[in-house]
């Protein structure tokens, strides 16, 4: 007959709990009362201040009480296992560490237990888990985790305080029985990842045994290896607590004798375990050894890995299922805006349509076409799909931007892609601050949503933070927005959803995924700990995904999201012209460069463009040295004049300038003029800024007279693509349709985690 140990967790403390057993073990619990700065004994026994149900206070107790019940049982069992805080128990009983060290360990996960607030559990009682999980695979439930798998009959789940109270209406209104716990956060959920990794980092200061006894492990429901016990103990924290199947483990080892440390809870759950239960066998165990539980990004889901079976089914688990659920879309995928309508009306449709999401490329349209996009996609999708507008930082007219956010508002957009954004305008914390409002129930929603692209820390910084006071109390005294709307702002950041953007097609400050992610992905830790958001920042990956391999990594390094460009605009949808999709299609990873941007020319800031069968990036540079070696066109030799106005501009200097002039009058901007006539630097500036626009007239109208001269924004990735798809019928850009792209690229992405990962596993057992 074998024999197993359990210790129980929170939950089953009470007052009076070992009051015959500190007379005992004085020693002990004079250390125990000099670690934790309190009476220990005090707290058990009499809990003068009612701080035994109080996390800090509760998981120290149970543990000093467990330990000390066990010395007074003088077991010597085949293995041990604890649920949840319980665990710290059997690993002391297994001579993993000593009891200071445990009370140690216990108090730090205590406190960060503590510190995490703004969720809740409920115990969902009755109901097997397959029809649970089921169930809660609905959208409107994706911020819910599974924090326990007590018994077939009794599970209990966890996440946002709101996301909780909706379930548990409606599963009472179904006559399902759930029961809200007493607890002030999402225990064992993604949402105590910070936690998890400040708890990681603090066992790294301790060095535990080797196990004398086995111990079941709650993550795994199988036994601890040595070497793992700082690897588990953090990933308890988030992970899921596996408890039927652990007793279902013990069974198949033939353990018969339960023997609990404590007043019968875990008793009762092993009775109806194997009651109901069939035992895991040695032999089953082996086949499932793939199936211990991977985390690939903190926001995201526990994934269980199984051979040969739901490998395309992860696509639709990577990422934040809080993003997923706040958009209404079923991949944590999105095609973002591309200049000048790339990203057409047509693709917006589509992939609403779809189910995914996607970003009308604005830059450069005027209002008028703007509106009419956003009034045919809205007449298009009239069934809640998922649709944003492009927000574009404007450094030379800011007026517009504020128009294009009045238009926005106008039509009842809800959701932006801010970019190239340096700092944060009165336009965007207008439409920001102009969404919030407050339930009826007193929580705070904001029904405008904006996806902030960036490649600098400091600018992410700005958008992880609440909007700038100054700039919202203007807003305020333009009646822009009412005190209400202004006092909500002070406490939400200004994006929830940040974008990091590596090195991509159009402006791009050359960035490497791998040193950009991490970084952003630290500073929104430091962020959140400091401003105790009510929910965690999501940060996304874009640049360089146009591959299953690239969209992997960036799912494994974290990424809540993956955004794509350049791979979007060679397809039916996009609003370029055939031409150039030609010249798109045929393209490799090595055929992109880098030029000056025309619409911030003079700052030097640089786009990537195609460079294959086009002049335009040498030509560009080639203007942007002249601008920064001279002051004047008369100061460049008449030589290198000629050769601009016969093989760039095809025209005269003076006949641009009278093109550039005439711009300016229909824009009302004729201050413009008269400020270049005075300084010609800046006139040399505008005119050479001719050209990039003449370029992408050119190429958006597919003139093969001047192909030489197209301006095509787009970079490696597409060529990265170009080659995956290879010798199958997307090989030609006039089969390629942006949802079909999303969806083939996701789908392969989670098969390719899925063997990846088994792999990996596999070679670890």
């Amino acid at each position: 007959m074998k024999k197993v140990t359990m210790f129980p967790g929170q939950g089953s403390q009470y007052k009076g709990m070992g009051k015959e057993l500190f007379p005992k073990y004085k020693m002990e619990t004079k250390l125990a009362s000099e670690i934790l700065q309190y009476d220990i004994e005090e707290l058990c026994v009499s809990d003068p201040n009612r701080q035994l149900v109080k996390t800090q206070y509760t998981q120290p107790a149970l543990y000093v009480v467990n330990y000390f019940r066990n010395k007074e049982l003088d077991l010597t069992p085949d293995y041990v296992i604890g649920h949840s805080l319980g665990e710290f128990n059997a690993l002391a009983a297994a001579g993993g560490f000593d009891f200071e060290t445990g009370l140690r360990l216990v108090q730090k996960r205590g406190r960060l237990m503590a510190d995490a607030s703004g969720g809740s559990m409920a115990a969902v009682l009755g109901l097997k888990i397959e029809e649970l999980k089921e169930r809660m695979s609905m959208s409107k439930y994706a911020d819910l985790d599974i924090a326990n798998y007590n018994t077939p009959s009794q599970t209990v789940i966890s996440g946002p305080l709101n996301d909780i109270k909706e379930i548990v209406k409606d599963f009472s209104n179904q006559n399902i029985r759930i029961v809200p716990l007493q607890v002030s956060a999402p225990f064992h959920s993604r949402y105590m990842e910070p936690a998890a990794r400040e708890f990681s980092e603090f066992l790294k200061g301790f060095s535990f045994s080797d196990l004398k006894i086995p111990v079941i492990s709650n993550v795994t429901a199988r036994p601890y290896e040595n070497g793992r016990v700082a690897e588990l103990l953090s990933s308890q924290i988030t992970g899921s607590v596996r408890w039927f199947d652990s007793i279902r483990y013990l069974m198949g080892k033939n353990v018969t004798d339960y023997k609990e440390n404590g007043r019968g809870v875990l008793t009762r759950m092993v009775t109806e375990i194997r009651k109901e239960c069939t035992p895991i066998i040695e032999e089953e165990f082996q086949q499932e050894k793939a199936k211990t539980p991977i985390v690939v990004s903190g926001n995201q889901e526990t994934l269980e890995m199984e051979p040969s079976k739901n490998r395309t089914s992860l696509a639709t688990k990577l990422g934040s299922a809080s993003f997923r659920k706040d958009y209404g879309i079923d991949y944590c995928y999105v095609a973002g805006s591309m200049y000048k309508g790339t990203a057409s009306k047509e693709l917006v449709i589509r992939m609403g349509k779809a189910k995914m999401l996607s970003f009308l490329g604005t830059g450069g349209l005027s209002l008028q076409r703007i509106s009419e996009d956003i009034d045919a996609i809205q007449n298009a999708l009239q069934r809640n799909e998922p649709y944003g507008m492009n927000l574009l930082h404007n450094l030379n007219d800011p007026n517009f931007e504020m128009k294009t956010v009045e238009l926005y508002l106008e039509k009842g957009v809800e959701s932006v892609e801010a970019s190239a954004y340096m700092q944060i305008t009165e336009a965007l914390v207008y439409f920001h601050t102009s969404g919030f409002e407050r339930r009826a129930d007193g929580t705070v929603m904001n029904k405008h949503r904006i996806l902030a692209k960036v490649s600098r820390p400091e600018v992410a910084e700005s958008f992880m933070k609440p909007a700038p006071e100054k700039l919202v109390n203007r807003l305020l005294e333009a009646g822009r927005i009412t005190k209400e709307q202004m006092d909500l702002a002070k406490d939400q950041p200004m994006s929830y959803d940040i974008c990091v953007e590596a090195d991509s097609g159009g402006h791009t400050d050359s960035g490497v995924a791998m040193v950009l992610l991490p970084s952003i992905q630290r500073l929104r830790e430091d962020i959140q700990k400091k401003y105790q958001y009510s929910r965690s920042i999501r940060v996304g990956l874009a640049g360089g995904i146009g591959t299953p391999e690239s969209a992997a990594s960036a799912f494994v390094m974290g990424a809540d999201f993956v955004l794509t460009g350049s791979i979007n605009q060679c397809t039916v949808e996009a609003k370029t012209s055939d031409a150039v999709k030609d010249l798109l299609e045929g393209i490799n990873v090595q055929d992109t460069g880098y030029a000056p941007s025309g619409d911030m020319f003079e700052i030097g800031s640089k786009v990537q463009v195609l460079k294959k069968g086009v002049l335009f990036p040498a030509r560009a540079n080639k203007l942007y040295a002249l601008y920064s070696q001279y002051n004047s066109l008369e100061d460049i030799p008449e030589k290198t004049i000629l050769q601009l106005e016969k093989n760039y501009f095809k025209k005269t200097i003076p006949e641009i300038w009278e093109d550039t002039k005439r711009h300016f009058m229909e824009q009302g901007k004729e201050e413009e003029i008269a400020k270049a006539e005075q300084r010609p630097r800046h006139k040399m500036g505008l005119i050479f800024r001719w050209y990039f626009g003449f370029s992408t007239r050119m190429a958006f109208s597919g003139n093969l007279d001047n192909k030489v001269d197209f301006q095509i924004h787009t970079g490696p990735a597409l060529g990265a693509f170009n080659q995956w798809v290879k010798g199958s019928e997307m090989e030609r850009w006039r089969n390629r349709h942006v949802d079909e792209i999303g969806e083939k690229l996701m789908e392969a992405t989670g098969e390719l985690l899925h063997d990846t990962l088994i792999k990996i596993n596999q070679n670890k057992n």
